[in-house]
């Protein structure tokens, strides 16, 4: 029905049409391979023609997979119906409009997103179409991130956002199928900058911090284990139960999973600070922290200039770490299922990326008392008042403590001897 010929490696495809006209469409420079695939899947579509039904899946979804140029090709020789124009159908124009209309996510999340967003255009180009990315493509730009030493979880986020944004291409029907449905995510777990915040580094910055709310501020992140800024900008002087000694915590994060709150317990560590901030407030005030609400302030920025004040080296993740570090105090006191409920998260995000092992845990194991492991022969002995033998070897035993333990057997003692497992039935 269709045949190839080639000059080279540029090459052409002949079939006849329904109304017996014979059509050409040249191929290019492509691969014999790729030349075949051509004639196979045209075939097809001519016979389906001739039979009155539309093309099998894995030609339509081959058709839709083309790159537009081929496309257009087949399309001109009446193949397939020509596609529509879709200005979003571009990487960067499909990006920038979809991260665009997620507006139910967090500010962090957004930063995210453009990121990964930055790493797809810098890699593919903006003008690039979604159709013409497809596995090999998406296997390639994650191998790319690898070779320019980027953190694994990076590029396990970078890549689990791809795919759910191709995800949502496939379902508006911009693609034929998801290029990074295949792709290796990788593990989003960075033990590299996780760092544990000492008590005694956290009284410097505490002490050089410029007023009460900063010291609160500081003592919220380390020693009730809140989120900065979202949650330490939420609380108020209304979640704040005195009588019970704990205060409610709004979460935007885990909102969406229908945690919009959580009790915390007023710590001791951080209770002076608390009652201080409460005794500084203004009357009538409504939440805790006032003073440094504006979203232009960036108390990360200013809590780095405290450390430096305090004489105290920044450490990386500033305020995740502060978190981090309560839980992993937390955790050696509290069964975590409780621990997480009081933080926020779940044992696994717990493990995964908050908890760590701290210069206490090794000295607590060093210095905790050992247990020795006794011998059971040597123990069963001395239970009857013989000492075991210098020198012997584990296990073995002499003919008379043998006899000795059968006749205990014998006699109706309870204790077993090694003769077996069943006491020995009396009589016989």
């Amino acid at each position: 029905m269709a045949s190839l010929s080639h000059a080279g490696r540029l090459w052409s495809l002949q079939f006849r049409a329904a109304d017996k006209t014979r059509r050409t469409i040249r191929l290019g420079k492509i691969s014999k391979r790729d030349a075949e695939t051509v004639k196979h899947h045209v075939e097809t579509i001519l016979a389906s023609a001739f039979a009155g039904h539309s093309p099998p899946a894995d030609t339509a979804t081959w058709l839709g997979s083309l790159p537009s140029p081929l496309h257009a090709k087949l399309a001109a020789v009446g193949l397939t119906p020509s596609r529509e124009a879709a200005p979003t159908a571009t990487l960067g124009a499909f990006l920038d409009g979809y991260i665009a209309e997620r507006q139910d996510v967090a500010e962090n999340t957004r930063h995210v997103f453009k990121s990964s967003r930055d790493k797809l255009v810098n890699y593919f180009g903006a003008d690039r179409e979604l159709s013409e990315i497809n596995g090999g493509d998406a296997d390639q730009f994650r191998q790319s991130m690898v070779n320019d030493g980027l953190a694994e979880a990076t590029i396990a986020k970078t890549v689990k956002n791809a795919r759910q944004w191709f995800k949502v291409a496939l379902r508006r029907k911009l693609i034929a199928e998801n290029p990074f449905e295949g792709t290796t995510v990788g593990s989003f777990k960075n033990t590299s900058r996780l760092s544990f915040v000492t008590r005694e580094t956290i009284a410097k910055a505490i002490d050089a911090a410029p007023d009460a709310e900063w010291r609160l501020i500081i003592a919220l992140a380390r020693y009730g284990g809140l989120r900065c800024p979202s949650e330490l900008l939420a609380l108020s002087w209304q979640g704040i139960d005195w009588e019970r000694s704990r205060f409610k915590v709004t979460s935007p994060k885990t909102a969406k999973q229908g945690k919009p709150h959580r009790w915390v317990p007023i710590f001791p560590e951080l209770k002076p600070y608390l009652e201080a901030a409460f005794d500084a407030a203004e009357e009538g005030s409504v939440h805790v922290i006032t003073r440094y609400r504006d979203p232009g302030q960036n108390l990360r920025t200013q809590f780095q200039r405290i450390l430096k004040r305090a004489g105290v080296d920044p450490w990386e993740r500033l305020f995740q770490n502060l978190r981090a570090s309560r839980e992993t105090e937390l955790a050696s006191q509290f069964p975590l299922h409780v621990v997480t409920e009081w933080l926020g998260n779940t044992p696994n995000v717990a493990m995964a990326h908050y908890l760590s092992a701290t210069e206490q845990h090794f000295q607590d194991a060093i210095n905790a008392p050992s247990v020795a492991l006794q011998n059971p022969t040597h123990s069963m002995l001395e239970m009857d008042g013989n000492e075991p033998k210098t020198g012997n070897v584990p296990n073995q035993e002499s003919p008379k403590n043998v006899e000795k333990q059968r006749e205990m057997a014998l006699s109706g003692n309870e204790r077993v001897g090694r003769a077996g497992l069943e006491p020995a039935t009396k009589g016989l």
